[in-house]
């Protein structure tokens, strides 16, 4: 994960990346989540920290096509958040990462995709008074994904995973992103395949307390798709890994409900209840 630092703040960040989104032509913003303002409305204290969800089909798909559980880290994210120093702080994961992470790395499209980060990283904070590294970079296939095989289609697998997420008082839908439309938009083939971003702030909380940089990924996200054989699959990312990835320890019980609380919704969705 790359990282940079300013002594700008984050919502004036925040600001400049979202007006260098909108100005990107074909890049669109999906969500942007207050992680401090929803763990406040969950009576905890989390310094400002921000994360904005973008995406540009023409980049993103070829991902997908070569593999499409690259779509679990589609689409792409910008943190923005203050460190314990006061510094803002913007960070996303790069296209090294993505492409360990998912075996892409022979897709065409990656150096236009890290271009595009870079970039908006920098209108973020073109001030930046100082550049850091996240010492947790390293990745290998397939690490840290968790797999559950769905006897029901895409769509009722996705309909009874939004419908779970609805009836928890504790949960909120953040975002339902239909990857295979919009790779459809841009003129591209994509299997079925759809990513819902949901969160439970006071769950998600305790871990960013722990390691902020955990904010790029959270909230979580549950991917359900259709591979080459038909087969429908679930697939999110393991709690576990996400507390190893950002340094975060003294967190297990915690861990424990969110790990149980995934692999309910994911088989309950698949029909395995």
């Amino acid at each position: 994960m790359d990282l940079s630092a300013s002594q700008t703040s984050v919502e004036q960040a925040t600001s400049q990346l979202q007006a260098a989104l909108s100005n990107a032509g074909p890049v669109s913003v999906v969500a942007t989540v207050d992680h401090a303002a929803n763990a406040s409305g969950a009576g905890l204290a989390l310094r400002p920290t921000r994360v904005v969800l973008f995406g540009n089909p023409a980049l993103g798909t070829p991902l997908m096509q070569a593999n499409q559980q690259a779509g679990l880290d589609l689409p792409q994210k910008v943190l923005v958040y203050e460190d314990a120093d006061g510094y803002t702080i913007v960070a996303y994961n790069t296209t090294e990462y993505l492409a360990a992470r998912h075996g892409v790395g022979g897709v065409g499209t990656l150096a236009q995709i890290e271009t595009a980060l870079s970039t908006f990283a920098s209108a973020a904070v073109p001030t930046s008074v100082r550049a850091v590294r996240n010492p947790s970079t390293g990745v290998a296939g397939e690490q840290g994904v968790v797999t559950v095989a769905s006897e029901n289609s895409v769509d009722v697998t996705v309909g009874r995973l939004k419908e779970a997420i609805q009836d928890n008082p504790n949960l909120t839908l953040v975002a339902e992103l239909d990857h295979a439309e919009n790779a459809a938009s841009v003129g591209m083939d994509l299997r079925p395949t759809v990513l819902l971003v949901f969160g439970n702030p006071g769950l998600g909380t305790p871990l960013m307390q722990s390691g902020q940089t955990a904010a790029i990924d959270l909230p979580q996200k549950m991917l359900v798709y259709e591979g080459e054989d038909g087969a429908v699959t679930i697939a999110y990312n393991d709690p576990v890994y996400i507390a190893s990835r950002h340094g975060i320890t003294g967190q297990d019980d915690v861990l424990t409900t969110i790990s149980n609380a995934l692999e309910g919704l994911a088989s309950g969705a698949a029909g395995r209840d």
